[in-house]
């Protein structure tokens, strides 16, 4: 397993988090997005259907149905309905140590005002660390992404 830290400072996660599920659903690898509640799985899942008018990510929830058929799956549980191989933590949600074999890849993308989203990913990182997973820490500089370690 890789892990990757996204720490948003100047842009919203619904300026980012499209992007960036759209980059990974590239690869054509399967995705579980693991949000921190079900009030927002469904804020999320009407997001992503509006967010480009001229594109869009197949994605769907528990509302939807059909998980094994989705290629992202939005849940607020620990559930992986879709066989996924990329994991997904937004909005405090986490993952636990015995998950770790079973995603290729985490991205945990998390609010840099909010001291509660810093103290919960560094958190993560020093979990990961102990269990000698690579992780790659992410800030925006000039509108791009640049891996800071």
């Amino acid at each position: 397993m890789k892990a990757d830290f996204y720490h948003l400072q100047k842009q919203t996660l619904e300026e980012v988090l499209p992007k960036l599920l759209d980059k990974a659903y590239e690869t054509g690898k399967k995705i579980v997005l693991r949000i921190g509640n079900e009030e927002r799985v469904e804020f999320i899942n009407s997001m992503l259907w509006t967010f480009d008018e001229f594109s869009f990510l197949p994605h769907g929830s528990k509302k939807d149905g059909n998980a094994p058929l989705q290629p992202i799956w939005l849940t607020s549980g620990d559930d992986n309905p879709n066989n996924a191989d990329f994991l997904f933590l937004i909005d405090g949600a986490s993952i636990n140590p015995s998950e770790f074999e079973s995603f290729e890849r985490v991205f945990n993308i998390f609010d840099g005002n909010s001291e509660e989203a810093l103290v919960q990913a560094r958190s993560l990182w020093k979990t990961l660390k102990e269990h000698d997973i690579a992780s790659s820490y992410w800030q925006q500089e000039n509108g791009k992404w640049v891996n800071k370690g």
